[in-house]
């Protein structure tokens, strides 16, 4: 990387670190681009070179945000080094995400509040932020033909996560997180099997 792309990539990072900071503090539609600009302690212009508006610097904010979480999830799996099953890999990885968000309740609420599956997608496959770890190549190569219909599954897999993990982390409800995991990793379970192809 040149000079000048880590300074381009320098004033990114910290528009995207004032971003999470005002909107986890103020809310995001408390908090304007030009508070945005004004704390990263750049020029409003700036703003518009990396983001089209508030909302696209939230959307990449919580992609980011996300596909570092399951960055590091896969990072520790790997240093494991077992050769889990497929399944029980997903769930170790949903697990070290979800406790993650428990640690970081305001990371928790931006990204419940506002991951939709295109955000969610794009964080899989790292399209805005590279690294040498992409969780939806990672997922291809461990099911390799094994399930069919993977996006599918995914998508069924994320939605039982976020919209279910939120009320249990925040409220405890039905049940606080602990307890509520066996019932969460049980159905995934049930979900990947359903999915199988029986090759």
């Amino acid at each position: 990387m040149g000079k000048l792309d880590v300074k381009k990539q320098l004033k990114m990072n910290s528009l995207l670190d004032t971003a999470f900071e005002l909107f986890t503090t103020n809310g995001v539609s408390q908090t304007s681009i030009s508070e945005i600009s004004e704390h990263a302690g750049v020029a409003k212009g700036t703003f518009y070179l990396y983001f089209k508006d508030k909302l696209d610097i939230r959307d990449k904010l919580i992609a980011y945000k996300s596909s570092k979480l399951f960055e590091e999830a896969i990072q520790k799996l790997e240093e494991k080094n077992e050769d889990l099953p497929f399944t029980e890999s997903l769930i170790f990885i949903t697990d070290y995400v979800i406790d993650k968000l428990t640690e970081n309740q305001s990371l928790l609420i931006l990204i419940s509040k506002n991951l939709g599956w295109g955000v969610f997608k794009s964080t899989l496959s790292n399209e805005l932020y590279p690294s040498d770890i992409n969780l939806y190549e990672y997922i291809h190569r461990k099911t390799q033909d094994r399930i069919s219909q993977p996006e599918v599954m995914l998508f069924m897999i994320v939605e039982l996560v976020s919209s279910t993990c939120y009320n249990s982390i925040i409220h405890s409800e039905p049940l606080p997180i602990e307890q509520y995991k066996p019932y969460l990793y049980d159905t995934i379970r049930s979900i990947v099997r359903d999915f199988e192809t029986g090759e």
